[in-house]
């Protein structure tokens, strides 16, 4: 069966049960119909001074077309904590519409390790991405708006930072004229559109600790400059309070719950590229303080998403991981070892050992941040067991165990090994957790750092104004903030198609930003496309109604 025909014979407990697991009364919970809710914001300030469970995360090699399975493994993570008698929860990000329309798919899961409703937590769900684009957007007409009516601020419009959003692939308006059409309409100036993860907005609701935080982060943000180069902030726009109001709702976490009935906190999605890829701050201090297991990802691979998970999120959020799972698969290894997608199939122990120096990289990287770690192999039908075995073998001499796990086929039943490897490290107590670098440290420094440390860069090269932007930025007291390294999630370095573990390559820096509001300095390393198009053939293509009002198409 499809991953959606699975979710739609799920046997779905009403959201209050699934709620009650937790110890959350159900006047608590703000029910979007029967199996979804939101937490209240009164709830989770009653539950502040309760003592944090044990923060596990999912995090994977370089994506590959073969697949790795991420969400799917820590939504079978989560099911097995609970089949072996473990009080877990889990924590992923929303799914961004235009990924499901587009090829990537949803972000519920798959297999017999989902999360429902399936149908929509891929399509509406709760509104949340619905108003970042409207509080984002508002920010962008006041913008406009201010200009036009005598631009008291002395904005440079050729230099208006704020581009506005929309949650759906489309590359026709990622470089836009606005305005024209005569005097009525404005001043003409170059504008664009990103998708809604992309926004700032939408890294700010995942980093506030609350309705207040927020509203600071939102003032913070950074919307054009003057003629004299001086920032103009969201403040003086004077759209802060307004955002935050269309805000309000989506800062409470989503609750649903696994195929298996447990509980599944499902809020935020920053892109993992030009931000920190992970869910909401909120939902995941919410969750440590109601259950003693919390598993969440971090997007793309451990380059990119673990990093950031631990050198932004956590450093931010104060929160200290307990275990790393490291997802890898027999067929990513076979293409990192220079196996073509067509042949994936066929048995290859000697490109499944070349390809290994992929995760290889990735589990010297994760040791560095003091977390102990599993690797958990994820099930492909087509796997031999000298496959498996070749993984298993090269995961022990790093000292490192590696898990096979059925638990797309079987759910939680398929990953209690797993399951109980992780309560294992959770508890021996093993984990030093501290990120790679000070906070004192220069921003160009914390660039190099992680070029050099997690991607095994030579140097970083970035011309003498970019390196000029960084002081000027420090001397203006963002020295402090965390790097946010935007490049390409299928490589160490910044061309695609170089997998395995390259060495022997140097860091192009092409541009820095500063999103003041979230947090961080974003290092843009070659070509990063914050508005996606869609394929040659869209999976919307397929996506429709079938005779039954059912939704058919989604994956």
């Amino acid at each position: 069966m499809s991953d959606i025909e699975i979710a739609r014979k799920a046997n779905k407990k009403p959201i209050q049960e699934v709620g009650a697991k937790l110890g959350i009364p159900s006047e608590h919970l703000l029910p979007y119909g029967h199996d979804k809710a939101k937490v209240s914001a009164e709830f989770i300030k009653s539950v502040a001074d309760r003592p944090d469970g044990n923060l596990i995360l999912v995090t994977a090699i370089n994506p590959t077309p073969a697949g790795e399975g991420k969400t799917t493994t820590t939504v079978g993570l989560g099911d097995g904590l609970n089949a072996i008698g473990k009080k877990a929860a889990i924590c992923i990000r929303e799914a961004s519409l235009g990924p499901n329309f587009g090829m990537k798919g949803g972000a519920a899961g798959g297999g017999y390790a989902q999360v429902v409703p399936m149908e929509d937590m891929n399509l509406h769900f709760t509104g949340d991405f619905h108003a970042i684009t409207s509080a984002h957007n508002l920010l962008a007409a006041m913008i406009d708006n201010h200009i036009y009516w005598g631009n008291t601020l002395d904005i440079d419009v050729r230099r208006v930072a704020w581009r506005r959003v929309m949650d759906m692939n489309d590359r026709a308006l990622r470089q836009i004229t606005c305005s024209l059409g005569g005097v009525a309409n404005g001043f003409p100036r170059e504008a664009g559109f990103d998708i809604t993860v992309a926004s700032e907005v939408m890294a700010i609701l995942c980093l506030a600790a609350d309705l207040d935080d927020l509203k600071k982060r939102l003032g913070d943000m950074i919307v054009a400059y003057r003629r004299d180069r001086s920032p103009v902030y969201c403040r003086d726009i004077k759209a802060d309070g307004a955002m935050t109001v269309l805000l309000k709702d989506a800062m409470q976490p989503n609750l649903v719950q696994t195929l298996e009935n447990n509980p599944a906190f499902v809020h935020g999605g920053p892109f993992a590229n030009i931000a920190h890829g992970c869910n909401s701050v909120v939902a995941t201090k919410t969750a440590l303080k109601l259950a003693d297991y919390v598993v969440t990802e971090a997007g793309f691979g451990a380059d990119l998403g673990a990093e950031k998970f631990f050198d932004i999120k956590c450093r931010k959020a104060g929160l200290s991981p307990k275990a790393v799972v490291i997802v890898a698969t027999v067929r990513a290894m076979k293409m990192n070892g220079g196996v073509k997608k067509d042949a994936l199939g066929t048995e290859n122990v000697k490109a499944v050992t070349e390809g290994c120096a992929n995760l290889g990289r990735h589990i010297e990287n994760v040791k560095k941040f003091g977390v102990p770690l599993v690797v958990g192999i994820n099930h492909f039908v087509t796997d031999t067991d000298a496959e498996v075995q070749a993984i298993k073998d090269y995961c022990a001499e790093r000292g490192v165990e590696a898990i096979l796990n059925t638990h797309w086929a079987n759910g939680g039943e398929g990953i209690k090994e797993t399951a109980k490897k992780v309560v294992e490290l959770c508890e021996g107590g093993k984990a030093a957790f501290k990120p790679l670098y000070e906070d004192g440290l220069g921003l160009f420094e914390k660039i190099e750092t992680i070029a050099k440390s997690i991607y095994r860069a030579d140097s970083v090269t970035a011309d003498k104004k970019i390196k000029d932007q960084l002081k000027q930025w420090e001397e203006a007291g963002y020295g402090n903030l965390p790097v946010c390294m935007a490049k390409t999630q299928y490589s160490f370095t910044t061309d695609p198609n170089w997998r395995g573990a390259p060495t022997g390559f140097d860091l192009p820096i092409r541009e820095v930003r500063l999103s003041a509001g979230a947090g961080f300095v974003v290092a843009i390393c070659g070509e990063i496309m914050t508005m996606p198009g869609l394929p040659k053939v869209p999976s919307a293509e397929v996506i429709g109604l079938n005779a039954n009002g059912d939704i058919e198409g989604l994956f």
